[in-house]
């Protein structure tokens, strides 16, 4: 009994690491590569940790470079069409969930169905849509793209979340006098916090990685976003690699900390402390 929990425990073990040999470590090449001077990164002998350790990269991307402008345009896109989606995903969540009509079942499935179909074959029919109302070269085009597609997968997941509230903390509080508004803000949505923080993650990390959409609806430089600013590094002739790498660094920085921030309410228990 003992030599199989040991047994047990190595596999486990081994499972872990591998796992992040197989995930981290080519993050954490790309941080140990931006530190690298020019001559290191091309090298053919590779190596992992830095040998000549530089900061020139940082310094060209921050101070030499519209790393800033792409920056605030992403942030700006980001945050809104995060927020637009939390808002329109918590609604329609609760309605599916709650509300019993004609058509319920069709309109949950179809959400997915969404995602069945590239969304590179809608590209010529929103551009011309957005060119006709004088939405090309706006964080508005941007932002309703994002909305559009983040949307979808965000209520189907949001209302999984939703059926795991007991009906019994619902009508409690309906019996104790309170409207459907308080029930919903002040014992749905905080009771709804892990899946809440889960959409969000998700729709802020498809609205900052987003790349088609943004380059074919945004030709002014000054609306550039991240994705879109930084593949202009990539050249027909020659890449500046420690360029690319710190940007890539530095792009992932907002992602990290916003996982950081709302991070927490993956671990908290959905119900945690609602029945007494």
């Amino acid at each position: 009994m003992i030599k199989e929990t040991y047994l047990k425990y190595i596999f486990l073990t081994l499972s872990i690491i591998i796992i992040l040999i197989i995930f981290f470590f080519p993050f954490f090449w790309i941080i140990t590569s931006s530190f690298k001077s020019p001559e290191e990164i091309i090298a053919t002998s590779t190596t992992i940790i830095p040998r000549s350790f530089t900061l020139e990269h940082y310094e060209k991307i921050l101070f030499n470079s519209d790393f800033f402008t792409y920056l605030i345009n992403s942030l700006i896109v980001s945050f809104f069409s995060m927020f637009i989606s939390i808002i329109l995903s918590v609604s329609a969540a609760y309605g599916l969930h709650k509300l019993k009509f004609y058509g319920n079942k069709f309109v949950e499935y179809s959400l997915l169905v969404t995602y069945a179909f590239p969304g590179v074959i809608l590209l010529i029919p929103i551009y011309l849509l957005f060119a006709k109302i004088y939405l090309l070269n706006t964080y508005i085009a941007l932002i309703i793209v994002n909305v559009l597609f983040a949307t979808p997968f965000a209520v189907w997941m949001l209302k999984a979340f939703f059926k795991l509230i007991p009906t019994e903390i619902e009508e409690a509080a309906y019996i104790d006098g309170a409207s459907r508004i308080i029930v919903i803000f002040k014992i749905i949505i905080p009771l709804a916090a892990p899946g809440i923080a889960s959409i969000a993650i998700f729709c802020f990390i498809i609205s900052w990685t987003e790349y088609l959409f943004a380059s074919i609806l945004i030709s002014t430089d000054s609306l550039k976003t991240l994705p879109v600013g930084l593949s202009a590094i990539v050249g027909q002739y020659q890449i500046d690699w420690g360029f690319l790498l710190s940007g890539a660094v530095l792009a992932s920085l907002p992602v990290i900390l916003l996982f950081l921030f709302i991070g927490k309410y993956f671990v908290s228990g959905l119900t945690e402390g609602a029945v007494k």
